[in-house]
């Protein structure tokens, strides 16, 4: 069975001082106009999975103005046995807090109950633009599939953060440097074999998928060939590497040098090569195949975050979108300047209109 937020209450977040929002498993489609704090309400939800949200942006970012006086989210997580109450807070800017169940929780345990995936206009340019983007629009992905990405991305980016601080101060103490090495070998082969796990997924399921959108080849490249899948070889690699990475000030060689390479498959052509309308359907197709291996593997799709994405696509192309998201059974969350834009979807779908007035977003209900 699928899990949906059942319940989200958003206090003093953005531009919302307060909104609270019923909700059953169907898709939910935020109209309203362009400003009116619907990739607010988005951007809410995405907070319900680890990581910094669909923005990155900084809790003191998050906070509505000018009361800054903290914020609050509450969501219900419904569709297994027992629902869960998820609290999210922060205070005068401060990091962000989480509870489950009204107990105090690790970002861990979040990824376990609670898989989102997101496409917004911000990622319209990723195939053209720099790796980095790429990077974290697959360590997204890869998230959903291994609960256990986000530790082992914390610990090798806190390693090679020292490691790079070692490689600036030209130290040369071996045994400094054969510590942070060691962690960043450990959890870099687990992040190279949770996104080549996540890829291989991806293409199994658009294989002889019944879909209206174009199959995407990818693969992970690095810059000097395919990384050790031992930790011990990565390690000895790191090592080797040290001169080389002390002369440039940072660590040349890991996981966080990796590109996703994607070819639109019945074409041949690069995905950098494809039309503006190409690249965002080739982006469609591999959000809905990761929904369709989630739903395979663990009986419930990722919760969907879909920012503006009918507004460019051409009625057919939209309605198919819609069949595919109700199929796989997501919680699609939708936004579009116009209640239109989701018609094909009927009675399918929940509907909310997001207004403002004098800087505060108001949410609400919508037959």
């Amino acid at each position: 069975m699928a899990l949906y937020l059942s319940a989200l209450t958003l206090s003093h977040f953005r531009s919302h001082k307060l909104a609270r929002l019923t909700l059953d498993g169907r898709p939910v489609a935020l109209f309203g106009a362009n400003g009116a704090g619907k990739t607010n309400v988005l951007e809410a939800v995405s907070l319900f999975s680890p990581g910094r949200g669909l923005r990155r942006s900084s809790a003191q970012d998050m906070t509505r103005r000018p009361e800054a006086l903290g914020w609050k989210l509450t969501g219900l997580l419904s569709g297994s046995a027992t629902a869960r109450e998820i609290e999210i807070t922060s205070e005068g800017g401060a990091a962000r807090q989480l509870r489950i169940d009204e107990k105090p929780a690790t970002q861990s345990l979040l990824a376990q109950l609670a898989r989102v995936v997101w496409l917004i206009p911000a990622m319209d340019r990723l195939w053209i633009e720099g790796a980095e983007g790429r990077r974290r629009f697959l360590d997204r992905i890869a998230l959903s599939f291994a609960p256990d990405h986000a530790e082992a991305s914390l610990v090798y980016e806190r390693a090679m953060r020292e490691r790079n601080r070692l490689l600036k101060d030209q130290v040369r103490d071996a045994a400094w440097y054969g510590a942070l090495e060691t962690q960043m070998s450990e959890a870099g082969v687990r992040i190279d074999r949770n996104r080549q796990a996540a890829l291989t997924r991806l293409a199994q399921a658009q294989e002889g998928a019944a879909t209206a959108f174009p199959a995407a080849d990818m693969v992970l490249s690095h810059p000097s060939g395919p990384l050790p899948d031992a930790p011990q070889d990565l390690r000895t690699a790191l090592a080797d590497s040290r001169r080389q990475d002390m002369a440039a000030g940072r660590s040349l060689l890991g996981p966080h040098r990796a590109d996703l390479d994607a070819t639109y498959q019945a074409k041949g052509i690069p995905a950098r090569d494809c039309s503006t309308g190409e690249q965002k359907a080739l982006l469609i197709s591999v959000i809905l195949a990761n929904a369709r291996a989630l739903a395979a593997d663990i009986g419930a799709p990722p919760i969907l975050l879909l920012d503006e994405v009918a507004a460019h696509l051409d009625p057919d192309r939209r309605a198919a979108l819609y069949n595919e998201i109700v199929a796989v059974g997501a919680q699609a969350w939708m936004t579009g300047t116009e209640r239109g834009l989701f018609d094909a979807l009927g009675d399918r779908a929940q509907y909310f209109e997001v207004t403002e007035s004098a800087g505060v977003s108001d949410v609400a209900p919508r037959p």
